[in-house]
């Protein structure tokens, strides 16, 4: 039986797409793990600084989302096998694009 944790519910974590460190596996898959990465980074760094950010931004947040979806969904459609590292990158991406898009949502509606 899988070993359940508040981590199932937010990624499949398989072990096979997980990044390790001598033998200890991260809680979450490689593009998870890049997601969140560049994600709360993103955040840090934008509030430390005070970046602004206006609502042409939502399209490099887009733009940097595509990756990450082209390598999961082609992966999830049989159509090739991705590695943790293109993972770890698209999720680094992807994190980075969903930060700049939830920010400028958060402004709209504040």
């Amino acid at each position: 039986m899988k070993n359940m944790s508040i981590f199932n519910w937010i990624c499949h974590c398989s072990k096979d797409r997980t990044l390790n460190y001598k033998g200890f596996y991260f809680p979450v898959c490689a593009r998870c793990t890049g997601f969140y990465i560049s994600y709360i980074s993103f955040i840090v760094v934008t509030i430390i600084f005070k970046f602004q950010f206006t609502m042409s931004a939502s399209l490099i947040s887009f733009l940097l989302l595509i990756p990450a979806g082209f390598d999961g969904l082609t992966q999830l459609f049989g159509f090739r096998e991705s590695n943790n590292y293109l993972r770890l990158i698209t999720g680094l991406l992807g994190g980075l694009g969903l930060a700049i898009l939830m920010l400028i949502l958060f402004k709209e509606i504040v």
